[in-house]
């Protein structure tokens, strides 16, 4: 919040010099912090609420701060000419500065780092954002002068009046709209967060036709991998995905083969690396796979019942006209539903080609 709170203090100056700047800012910005309830819960994704709760309680935990530290001082002293700071200015500076703001690299650290600080650059900052960017940002700076010169730099020819494009980062839908209010349709880096829960995928694998599945008790070998995935033991990080570039998180992917296997010497004799990787085929059997696969497409179905609204009736209320935070809420949870879908069906081709191979191995 330091960049939030100097741009405060500068919005607060008279003729400060970054006045022509920021004034230019939106004076409002359509993110989660600052939708309505109903539209927050409209958002139907319990991790994007959990975000947007945990932010809303650091502004109104910061106002606290803030007030107690401002309270006491002259009217010379104030750092905001006297303007009263709360968290709705806070809110509104914490999303200029996370919709706005690079970071680069700052002064160096010992040796060759350098300490990497968020900056805002006028003008740079009305490019936006595309995965396949046709500009870039250059940072200049002589280690003999403290100027620094930032600059966009073409990476493709670009024709008259076509925009100026940067990579913002291969970031998922939340964080897009989280900080920037905006959704990518089909981006590729969005996933779906689950907890890694023993009964949640016994009850999954028995849907898929698993006969006694043991997730909620593996055996002591089983319990030893797991805790190397982190998934057991202490300090477990039970927080797995879904989409994404992996399509299966490795982790899970790793723990279902192995929860599933019950040849132990077989088990133990592959790295976790195979075991985590989709593109290593059936590590462990055919059988194996497909109970693992089948499992996972049975997580997703538990996962879409979770959702109040099917994408038909979302796409539905798009068409009838909403809010713009309505539209946001109701695009972001379209989105995820279509990841979960889409893995799927990844999945569903996955078990017809070894379902096949299956068959053909048994008629051979």
């Amino acid at each position: 919040m330091k960049l939030g709170l100097k741009l405060l203090q500068e919005r607060a100056k008279t003729g400060s010099f970054w006045w022509p700047y920021i004034s230019s800012l939106p004076e409002t910005f359509n993110i989660p912090i600052f939708f309505p309830g109903e539209d927050i819960k409209n958002l139907q994704y319990a991790p994007l609420l959990y975000q947007v709760n945990k932010r809303c309680r650091f502004l109104l935990d910061f106002e606290q701060e803030v007030k107690c530290a401002l309270e006491n001082l002259k009217p010379n002293d104030h750092p905001f000419g006297g303007q009263a700071v709360d968290a709705s200015s806070l809110g509104w500076a914490m999303s200029a500065v996370s919709s706005r703001a690079f970071r680069l690299y700052g002064k160096k650290l010992s040796g060759e780092i350098n300490n990497d600080v968020p900056m805002m650059l006028p003008l740079i900052d009305m490019c936006n954002h595309s995965f396949k960017p046709n500009a870039i940002i250059l940072q200049d700076q002589d280690d003999r002068d403290v100027t620094m010169l930032v600059k966009v730099v073409a990476e493709t020819g670009i024709k008259q009046n076509d925009c100026l494009v940067l990579n913002y980062g291969c970031l998922n839908n939340d964080l897009f709209l989280l900080d920037y209010g905006f959704v990518i349709p089909s981006n590729p880096y969005d996933c779906i967060e689950l907890k890694y829960d023993g009964a949640l995928l016994d009850a999954a694998s028995m849907a898929a036709g698993v006969s006694s599945p043991n997730f909620s008790a593996p055996s002591p070998w089983q319990k030893e991998i797991l805790c190397q995935l982190k998934l057991d033991g202490e300090a477990p990080l039970l927080k797995v995905c879904l989409g994404g570039s992996e399509l299966v998180e490795g982790r899970l992917l790793a723990a279902l083969r192995v929860v599933l296997a019950s040849d132990m010497e077989t088990v133990q004799k592959l790295d976790l690396d195979k075991l985590k990787s989709i593109s290593v085929e059936a590590p462990i059997g055919i059988a194996n796979e497909l109970a693992a696969f089948r499992t996972i497409i049975a997580l997703c179905v538990i996962a879409l019942g979770h959702f109040p609204t099917k994408i038909m009736e979302d796409e539905s209320l798009l068409q009838k006209g909403v809010s713009d935070s309505t539209q946001l809420a109701i695009q972001f949870r379209i989105e995820k539903k279509s990841v979960i879908i889409d893995v799927m069906r990844d999945l569903t081709r996955r078990v017809k080609l070894l379902a096949s191979k299956e068959t053909a191995t048994a008629q051979g």
